[in-house]
């Protein structure tokens, strides 16, 4: 039996990956990639490397092993990430593994926003299955705003529609965290989590932690959807991507992502990442 962990070399996936090397022995850990490559890293720390493609069904016939505990990464590519996923869903169910877990969004059923989509038809795949199930329910990443700090520090200004919503983010590192322990511990199986930072926060605080870590003044500009649709379209952002970023702040405004279960934190062992550590380290990196 091995704890196997699709895409692997992505953002999430290398940071599950470096959970699990740090519990577990190399030898139990396989990583699904698609470029060999790009694994050599892990290769030479003992980790086993499968090859496959979500795009390419024949290939995931191998990428699992009946008894494996696996961790389905949601794909990257809105729009194309249920017949990705249900290809994935199938081959773990031909295999027999033992658990599929799966990071989905906040709230599950009950997330009503563009983005949530995919993840509501995916846990339906995975239910419809019959394979046992984790259901790790990612909240919104702080990475989300801090890996594009550039245009507010040139502006001055944070814009966005959210109004006054509040976000309860977490780190890549805290949802790593978690996931690694629901993939190495015991009574999981048939669990939902919803996962997210123990302090929803604004983005007027959001500018106001960005103004401490850098000394400068940001603001928070609330603007309504349509207008941020353009601007989003003017900087460069395809249309369609803009408006699913649009209907995220919608849903921010409507509270949606703002649930502080406690699931990741009690998963993960320790509180989650606090905003303001992360916009610092952002800014010091910038």
């Amino acid at each position: 039996m091995s704890i196997v962990v699709t895409g692997a070399t992505g953002e999430l996936g290398r940071l599950v990956v470096e959970q699990l090397l740090a519990t577990v022995p190399a030898d139990r850990i396989a990583a699904v990639v698609r470029d060999r490559e790009k694994a050599a890293g892990l290769a030479a720390r003992g980790v086993e490397i499968r090859v496959a493609d979500y795009d390419r069904p024949q290939t995931l016939a191998e990428a699992f092993r009946a008894g494996d505990r696996v961790l389905l990464i949601s794909g990257s590519e809105v729009g194309r990430r249920v017949p990705q996923h249900s290809a994935v869903i199938d081959a773990a169910r031909a295999a027999g593994v033992a658990q599929l877990a799966y990071t989905g969004v906040l709230g599950g059923p009950d997330a009503d926003f563009q983005l949530a989509a995919e993840h509501r038809v995916t846990e339906q795949l995975i239910l419809d299955s019959g394979l046992p199930y984790t259901f790790l329910r990612n909240g919104w990443y702080t990475e989300n705003y801090t890996a594009n700090l550039a245009p507010v520090l040139e502006h001055g200004t944070v814009v966005a529609n959210a109004g006054d919503g509040r976000v309860a983010s977490a780190t890549r590192a805290d949802y790593a965290a978690a996931a690694a322990a629901v993939l190495t511990g015991e009574g999981h199986l048939g669990a939902a989590y919803e996962l997210s930072g123990d302090v929803a926060w604004s983005l007027a605080e959001y500018a106001a932690a960005v103004s401490a870590a850098t000394g400068r003044e940001i603001t928070y500009t609330d603007v309504p959807a349509a207008a941020h649709q353009e601007i989003l379209v003017g900087a460069g952002v395809p249309e369609g991507f803009a408006a699913i970023l649009v209907d995220v702040d919608e849903a921010i405004r409507r509270g949606l992502l703002a649930g502080t279960s406690g699931d990741l934190a009690r998963l993960a062992g320790r509180p989650t990442t606090p905003l303001a550590e992360t916009v610092a380290a952002a800014v010091a990196s910038a």
